[in-house]
């Protein structure tokens, strides 16, 4: 059995944790039967959960652990007082080569800082970027960062456009994926310094795919390009704006068809296109933010999702790992930089402590 069919759990992460987690892992076995599962956190709460699952029992082990990250505690505490933690030490089965992923619904900042510690920046990155996949009218699009990096200079901007470009190749199946800016305007002279100035390197370098230029906030949905780039303060708000948007007018549908009796008699017309909506827009399908540009696999999913949308974090993380996401980026980083470290993660950095 190789790594990349072991998925390491943070049993304790989420808002209805370890429920979702392990009726989760269980309909992700469905879904993919070779997988095996590491399950990290309070075994006494565990167990008896996964023994409702004979199945995903068999293809599971639970490794007890004291300590939990609570959704509150601050990246920096978490990386002093989580040593013994289940997010912790499911990052560890990672860097030790006895997992091939991590998937994880707890605290996003601590999970990025701990990630970035143990797992550490692929040769030729500087910072990890969270990406998801969106909706489009056209199919779907990569955008990133949402939310790991407040700050980011011209490189940092270039060096998500590669992952994006990549991560399109690798698990969307799209040859030659369109790269585009997040901007306030499509006119060269607007937008920040770093904006512009990663505009005219895309323009120049030679890159996974072709840049097409600034874009607008409307172009996401409209899927002007396959990969949408910005820094993680922006793309915060974009991607909290967009699950607003969503949650907003499905309010609106359901009180439109609740208003009279006609509206009601329309729904129950409409039923079936609806549905199709509904499963189109559905967040859980989206759901699992890849941590791209770590020396493995990381997948956050959302704190307040079902196992239905944890399942989706765990179809992430499967696919990420079998289609070695980051040997992509590592070949195509080593030739735009002429990288030539291997991938490896020193077993040091898992005792090596932060003050």
């Amino acid at each position: 059995m190789t790594t990349d069919t072991v998925i390491a759990l943070d049993a304790m992460g989420g808002d209805r944790a370890p429920e979702i987690v392990v009726s989760g892992a269980a309909l992700a076995l469905e879904r993919y039967p070779k997988l095996k599962y590491l399950f990290y956190g309070d075994e006494a709460q565990i167990k008896p959960i996964l023994d409702l699952h004979p199945g995903l029992a068999k293809a599971s082990d639970i490794h007890h652990t004291p300590d939990i990250i609570t959704s509150d505690m601050k990246p920096s505490l978490a990386l002093r007082q989580g040593r013994r933690s289940s997010m912790r030490l499911a990052l560890n089965a990672v860097a030790q080569r006895e997992a091939g992923s991590v998937v994880s619904a707890g605290n996003t900042g601590a999970l990025m800082a701990m990630a970035k510690f143990v797992l550490k920046t692929l040769p030729g990155i500087d910072r990890p970027a969270i990406a998801t996949i969106m909706p489009t009218q056209v199919g779907e699009s990569v955008i990133l960062d949402l939310g790991a990096n407040v700050e980011c200079d011209a490189e940092n901007l270039v060096q998500f456009a590669l992952m994006g470009a990549i991560f399109c190749r690798t698990v969307l199946g799209i040859k030659d994926p369109t790269i585009g800016l997040l901007n306030i305007g499509t006119e060269e002279l607007k937008g920040h310094d770093e904006v512009r100035m990663a505009a005219t390197i895309l323009r120049e370098r030679p890159i996974p795919g072709s840049f097409y230029g600034f874009v607008e906030g409307n172009d996401i949905a409209l899927g002007t390009v396959d990969v949408v780039v910005t820094d993680g303060f922006t793309g915060n708000i974009v991607l909290k704006t967009v699950e607003g948007t969503a949650k907003l007018m499905v309010h609106f549908l359901r009180h439109s068809f609740a208003a009279s009796l006609s509206a009601r008699l329309g729904y129950l017309l409409a039923r079936g296109a609806m549905q199709k909506l509904k499963l189109r827009t559905d967040p859980r399908r989206y759901n699992g933010a890849m941590f791209l540009g770590l020396q493995g696999v990381c997948v956050k999913s959302h704190g307040g999702t079902d196992h239905e949308g944890f399942a989706n974090a765990i179809g992430v993380a499967h696919d990420l790992m079998t289609r070695h996401l980051n040997d992509r980026i590592h070949e195509e980083l080593s030739r735009q930089y002429g990288v030539v470290e291997p991938l490896t993660i020193q077993p040091a950095i898992l005792t090596d402590e932060v003050e």
